[in-house]
């Protein structure tokens, strides 16, 4: 049985984009043994956690499924900006 093997270069782009993700739970953990602003619970990571996965896999299927350069960075951003906006709608509710 063969396995497929990743394009050239595709291993760097995947580990910095899943570390990327890992990073950013890791940093509110750091956050919150400095300062009391940061107080996050079980739930929070949760829910940052599937936002971030879901945005990573948003991402690696925008990458994986479009060949032209310019649809690969205009759907990045749509996920990118999606993200952003539901980050902050949950961080401090922005649309209300």
């Amino acid at each position: 049985m063969r396995t497929a093997q990743p394009a050239s270069g595709a291993l760097p782009w995947r580990l910095l984009l899943w570390g990327s993700a890992a990073l950013l739970l890791l940093l509110a953990l750091v956050a919150m043994q400095f300062t009391p602003e940061v107080q996050w619970g079980a739930e929070d990571f949760l829910a940052a956690a599937l936002l971030i996965g879901g945005a990573g896999a948003l991402i690696e299927l925008a990458i994986h499924r479009t060949r032209r350069g310019r649809m690969r960075v205009l759907l990045i951003a749509a996920v990118a900006a999606a993200f952003l906006l539901i980050w902050a709608e949950l961080a401090v509710g922005i649309f209300r």
